[in-house]
């Protein structure tokens, strides 16, 4: 998936806040707000070094507070599963976009982490996630993840 494609999120869902689990350097959330500012983003990122290189070459503090159209960012540089600093009434939308050493996390391949973030959801929200498939011959956990998102199941 394209960080442009997470910008199709906004029309399908309620009003209220969106979660972009994984901020990065911010490149989602600016095309959301590019395409959206009306809308409020709460970010996560767990490594505070990415965030501060971010804001110094990224521009990502321009994303930062309260814009004209009442929409912005806020970031929380904390675990992206956890609840803590969830809104009142849960979440419009969930981006998804948890990486490490270029591989998905492996908790994302429990079905347990998709009931809790469902948990987050306000009615009527959707999560929309990002994924790689690898591309190496054998590798088991590529099919297993894929049959966890599409509920699809692969034999062989």
């Amino acid at each position: 998936m394209f960080i442009d494609e997470f910008s199709s999120l906004p029309p399908i869902i309620p009003r209220g806040p969106i979660a972009i689990l994984g901020l990065g350097g911010g490149t989602a959330a600016r095309l959301l707000l590019h395409l959206w500012p009306e809308r409020e983003l709460i970010g996560w990122e767990i490594d505070e070094i990415l965030i501060d290189k971010a804001r110094d070459y990224l521009g990502l503090s321009e994303l930062e507070g309260k814009n004209k159209h009442g929409g912005g960012l806020t970031i929380h540089i904390d675990d992206a599963l956890s609840d803590a600093n969830d809104p009142e009434g849960g979440f419009a939308g969930i981006v998804v976009d948890l990486f490490s050493n270029g591989d998905v996390l492996p908790v994302l391949k429990e079905a347990e982490t998709w009931f809790k973030l469902r948990k987050r959801l306000r009615p009527g929200g959707r999560i929309m996630i990002n994924c790689v498939e690898e591309q190496r011959r054998g590798h088991d956990d590529d099919e297993t993840l894929q049959s966890t998102i599409t509920g699809e199941n692969h034999a062989r």
